[in-house]
């Protein structure tokens, strides 16, 4: 980051000042943060050009703990109360209150000059000594009553009260920010006056206790539960709880969900949430005599394959350039019939799309076909494929994606697990088309689900097939 000059922070100030440049276009053109240029600009207006002259400028204790007691006991904001005592940066002011809290909350006037060994040790006695003055004082109950009350309150509402492993795992942390004893900190929570959710001391200890007998009882499970999050992780996205236990089952692990959403809780093993993006849509107005009623009504399963199918396009951009996915859905487990990928969104991609699913099931009279209102299927040459086979023609009612959950459902955990947030993986449309090729094998063949008893969606089809 570029050193200011005097004159390069006056001459900065009197462009933002009277020729209205923005803090951002002053950070481009001097290399400085955006956040140091908008503190010095507020800094040089409150205090004028006077301010800039204080190269260095001694701080006693007293006029750092004063700082620090209204940031922390007063609840003022560390940039206002920096700006406000001429600090050079908040940065200076937010170091002072993290070494005041790693020195046991007292504020300790480092002298120049390495010290020998007997000064380290009568210095690290005054600190014990300063510490345990400090903890007495009312100013630092008055602060750890306050920490407690944010955390511990924090865990509960009116209506649902917090387990008590979260207010144990609350008590531990406090006990290592402030430096407390259980004792001090479960007398304040305890306090009738407080209003806090209770935990006893025997509680606390026997949920600690169980706490490390986890490594005891799980250790094998947690070592496959790390593995298989990973592999996952490293291959697609990082997979939630549901999925690691389907993988457990299918292993002949005897495990509830609930337990391996605790333990990856614990290990920090959190599954990926994918942000809204903007969809493709395909639907481009309605061609009279061409819009089909709705057959399926939401109820998307059937009991048997081929009765219900679904189908619809979703658009990748990779970089600006797009690709476009239409595959077919079967309702009983899942799985991906047939699918094309293709440079546009036309014709073609369906009409080949159907001939590749006809060529897998030949029988389909009286299979539903669900699809929304795209131009694609409102086409005279697709609703003749399907009628020629006796396949009944459904379709969502317009703009209601919810009618085509299902289809909708497969493209989230598609784009969630293999596409966002991994479009830098990808260096041209070959290797991502590829790429989808390779999770649709993977969803059809190795990924369980839930619905499906822990199964995967071709064995879960060709299951209803012999059944």
């Amino acid at each position: 980051m570029t050193k200011l000059s005097k004159e390069d922070k006056m001459k900065l100030f009197k462009e933002w000042k009277y020729e209205y440049k923005g803090a951002k276009y002053l950070s481009k053109k001097y290399g400085v943060n955006v956040s140091r240029i908008s503190y010095l600009l507020e800094l040089i207006d409150r205090h004028g050009f006077t301010i800039l002259d204080k190269v260095y400028t001694y701080h006693s204790k007293e006029f750092k703990e004063e700082a620090i007691n209204r940031v922390l006991l007063s609840d003022e904001s560390i940039n206002n109360v920096a700006l406000e005592l001429g600090l050079s940066s908040a940065g200076m002011l937010n170091n002072w209150i993290r070494s005041y809290k790693e020195n046991g909350y007292n504020i300790v006037i480092k002298s120049k000059g390495r010290s020998t060994r007997e000064k380290r040790e009568e210095q690290r006695t005054r600190e014990a000594e300063a510490r345990k003055r400090r903890t007495s004082s009312p100013e630092f109950k008055a602060y750890c009553r306050k920490c407690i009350h944010k955390k511990i309150g924090c865990l509960s509402s009116k209506e649902i009260k917090p387990p008590k492993t979260e207010i144990a795992r609350a008590v531990t942390e406090l006990r290592r920010e402030l430096g407390l004893g259980i004792k001090t900190i479960l007398e304040v929570i305890n306090d009738p006056d407080n209003n806090l959710p209770n935990l006893s001391r025997s509680n606390y200890y026997d949920i600690l206790n169980r706490e490390d007998k986890d490594d005891l009882k799980y250790h094998h499970m947690i070592k496959r539960i790390k593995s298989i999050y990973f592999e996952i992780k490293e291959r697609y996205v990082a997979p939630g709880y549901r999925t690691i236990t389907n993988h457990l089952h299918r292993e002949g692990f005897k495990v509830n969900p609930k337990t391996v959403q605790r333990l990856m809780r614990k290990f920090k093993l959190f599954g990926y949430r994918m942000k809204k993006k903007k969809r493709y849509d395909s639907y481009e107005g309605e061609i009279e005599g061409r819009i089909k009623e709705n057959l399926v009504q939401r109820d998307f399963f059937s009991v048997i394959p081929n009765r219900k199918w679904y189908t619809d396009i979703t658009e990748f951009n990779l970089k600006g350039l797009k690709l476009y996915l239409s595959p077919i859905l079967d309702g009983c487990g899942g799985d991906i019939v047939a699918f094309n990928i293709s440079r546009s969104p036309n014709l073609k991609q369906v009409m080949t799309m159907l001939k590749d699913a006809f060529k897998v099931s030949s029988n389909l009279k009286g299979l539903i076909f669900h699809s929304d209102r795209g131009w694609q299927y409102q086409h005279k040459a697709y609703q003749k494929a399907l009628k020629e086979r006796g396949i009944e023609q459904s379709m969502s009612r317009k703009g209601c994606s919810p009618d085509n959950g299902l289809m909708e459902g497969f493209f989230s955990i598609l784009k969630r697990e293999m596409f966002y947030g991994k479009e830098s993986a990808y260096a041209n449309l070959e290797e991502l088309e590829q790429a989808i090729i390779e999770f649709i094998h993977y969803y059809n063949n190795e990924r369980p689900k839930d619905r499906l008893k822990g199964l995967t969606p071709i064995e879960y089809r060709n299951q209803s097939l012999v059944a």
